[in-house]
């Protein structure tokens, strides 16, 4: 019996052809190979999402930027010049009488003692309220306990009561303490805010994810060791504008200063006040004393302008 042996496949002849990179410059990769992807050009994608700003983008920051800080350099004009210079209409150019009007300044008020009481003031408010605000804010948007979102609520419905409202009563509470004519009457109802915790806990909700303090928690962590590793490096952005905003806040308050201190221990802003008193207010002195009350403030922002504007980048890249 005979077998059969089959006929071999025919050998199909394929040919390979190149790519045209001449007419497809695209798909050609690194070294001349083909990557099987388009490469992306300048004129492919989200081109512009990084191009640079235009000549109107220019022209309105420069526009914003010469009208925000004309009334300071107003100020300062006037300020270094006489009683009628304020008269001119938007005068440009800076007197010789700034330092006499300084002098001024430095003999009709305590300007040193009321500059170091604000600073004071300010100082202890801000680190006060930084911390308990971010203690608190931690607590509300990552801690579970019983009663938890009425009394966050509590919190935020205390925000819409005017402050004006409270200062008779705490002036009593004051005045039974014996602490009025004190700075500590200025600094303890200021130590925590309602805004703080609310603006806290706003941005540590969903910055922190909750995957990664159970992780900690799994690596044998404690609630507050958590915060010091996991939450508070996460909060520094949102610290940064609460504590700018603090300061602000603290160093331009005048109404509960000016009710609670004594004319004899003022803050800065009380004592710019006693520069308009009389029949006769020489605008020069005292648009001098508020640029030089000014002067800390724009010494805090250089120094702290880039926690300010990474502060801000991160709640815009959160958002």
């Amino acid at each position: 019996m005979s077998t059969a042996i089959p006929d071999p496949i025919p050998a199909v002849q394929v040919d390979v052809v190149a790519p045209d990179t001449a007419a497809h410059p695209d798909v050609v990769g690194r070294g001349g190979r083909g990557s099987g992807r388009p490469r992306r050009g300048r004129g492919s994608g989200l081109a512009g999402i990084g191009s640079r700003p235009g000549f109107l983008t220019y022209g309105l920051l420069t526009a914003f930027l010469i009208g925000s800080a004309y009334p300071l350099w107003w100020s300062f004009v006037v300020g270094s010049g006489t009683n009628a210079t304020r008269g001119e209409t938007l005068p440009l150019i800076p007197g010789g009488n700034f330092a006499a009007n300084a002098q001024r300044v430095f003999d009709a008020i305590p300007f040193w003692l009321a500059l170091w009481n604000s600073v004071l003031i300010s100082s202890i408010i801000t680190i006060s309220v930084v911390t308990f605000s971010t203690l608190a804010g931690y607590a509300f948007a990552k801690l579970r306990f019983r009663g938890r979102d009425g009394l966050m609520v509590f919190v935020v419905a205390t925000l819409a009561i005017p402050t004006q409202l409270g200062i008779i009563p705490l002036f009593m509470v004051m005045k039974e303490l014996g602490w009025t004519g004190t700075i500590g009457a200025v600094i303890v109802p200021m130590l925590v805010t309602a805004f703080g915790v609310f603006f806290m806990r706003q941005y540590l909700v969903d910055v922190i994810p909750d995957e990664l303090i159970e992780a900690a928690r799994v690596d044998g962590a404690n609630q507050f060791r958590t915060f010091l590793t996991v939450g508070l490096p996460a909060a520094r952005p949102a610290m940064a504008i609460l504590g700018l905003f603090t300061f602000m806040t603290a160093w331009t308050d005048y109404l509960w200063p000016l009710i609670v201190l004594s004319p004899s221990n003022p803050t800065l802003q009380t004592a710019l006040s006693q520069l308009q008193s009389g029949y006769y207010i020489d605008y020069s002195v005292v648009l001098t004393g508020a640029v030089m009350a000014t002067i800390p403030l724009l010494i805090l922002f250089v120094i702290a302008g880039k926690q300010l504007i990474s502060g801000i980048m991160a709640g815009a890249v959160k958002g």
